[in-house]
């Protein structure tokens, strides 16, 4: 792909963000979606691969679907309400157009193309699937606050939470744990969409300062599969304990930053009254724990018998510098709750 493309391609795709974050009309936010959408298609495909164009196909086929959706909630909308602000909905195209943004988000029961599209990408093209990609369809839930309903939130965040944990369990792939470990994270974001937008906002903040290091980090290493891990830390002793530091704080452990967000939407739980609610959600994050503790265990426990000849995919790659301020930050913002509850 030349420089030119590329560079049209990249630009088209953080615009088209922008476009929907700023838009104040349902058709403008629509287009914006739309944009990121087809901007994202070529970046997917450009390996030239059968999956990659398998996961081009899904990615489009789901996108296309949920865009229809928005697009049929908007125009109901107009006809009930005589308006297109998208701030001002009524209840029935408010669920129609809450049920399609969660699908363009990969939320359970409707993640089924999200671990495929990631598996059939590259770690980079993954990295900003997982992160930059979940910021449009948050904003319209954001918009969509007042009228938003607060029981299909809650349900699908929680089904969430524990359909990520669980799928994640018996896999080896780096890339699908990382997916359903994108689906688990967002359960525990959309909870709060109801009850205090401001902790969305941070959980987001953390769960991107979070992801884009370990995919960095994989990419660094070339690790495809777990069994990628076991020789790590004989090579790069650094690099493989920024993965351990990352990866524990994806579990929500509570010296390092991932426990932050938890902590927050738990209190905030309780406060509502919603006590079982917040038990539930802690209890299906255990599985999820459970498969980050299983990398962190092939990566820094595992050592292979010998040393074997051939030659190691990351010794190419030894400048892993540009990292350490995201992994101080997945590690040491703890300390730092007190503010950001208060200010």
């Amino acid at each position: 792909m030349s420089p030119l493309i590329w560079a049209f391609i990249t630009t088209s795709l953080s615009t088209s963000t922008i476009v929907t974050l700023s838009s104040n009309h349902w058709l403008l936010a629509w287009v914006g979606l739309e944009l990121n959408t087809l901007s994202i298609l070529p970046i997917i495909m450009k390996s030239n691969h059968p999956r990659a164009t398998e996961a081009t196909t899904k990615y489009f086929l789901t996108q296309a679907a949920a865009a229809a959706l928005i697009m049929f909630s908007s125009i109901l909308n107009a006809w009930e309400t005589g308006q297109w602000s998208i701030i001002n909905m009524s209840p029935i195209p408010t669920s129609i157009m809450t049920l399609a943004i969660l699908m363009k988000l990969g939320l359970a029961p409707m993640h089924f193309w999200y671990p495929e599209v990631i598996q059939g990408s590259t770690m980079k093209t993954a990295m900003v699937i997982s992160t930059w990609q979940k910021i449009a369809p948050l904003s319209l839930l954001y918009l969509t606050l007042i009228n938003s309903p607060k029981e299909i939130i809650l349900t699908m965040g929680l089904f969430s939470t524990l359909i990520g944990g669980l799928a994640g369990l018996s896999q080896t792939q780096t890339r699908k744990i990382m997916a359903f470990s994108s689906i688990t994270h967002m359960g525990w974001m959309i909870t709060m969409i109801p009850f205090n937008l401001n902790l969305v906002t941070l959980t987001l903040i953390m769960y991107i300062s979070l992801t884009i290091p370990m995919f960095i980090s994989l990419n660094s290493t070339a690790a495809i599969t777990l069994k990628d891990f076991s020789q790590s830390h004989l090579h790069n002793p650094t690099l493989t304990t920024i993965m351990m530091a990352i990866l524990l704080s994806l579990g929500g452990l509570p010296p390092l930053s991932g426990f932050l967000p938890k902590l927050l939407i738990l209190n905030i739980l309780t406060k509502f009254k919603l006590t079982l609610f917040a038990t539930l959600i802690a209890l299906t994050s255990l599985p999820s724990l459970f498969f980050y503790l299983r990398m962190v265990y092939t990566t820094t426990l595992t050592s292979p018998p010998k040393t074997t000849n051939t030659q190691y995919k990351w010794r190419l790659k030894p400048n892993y510098t540009y990292i350490s301020p995201l992994m101080l930050n997945a590690t040491i913002m703890l300390p730092m709750t007190p503010l950001l509850i208060f200010y």
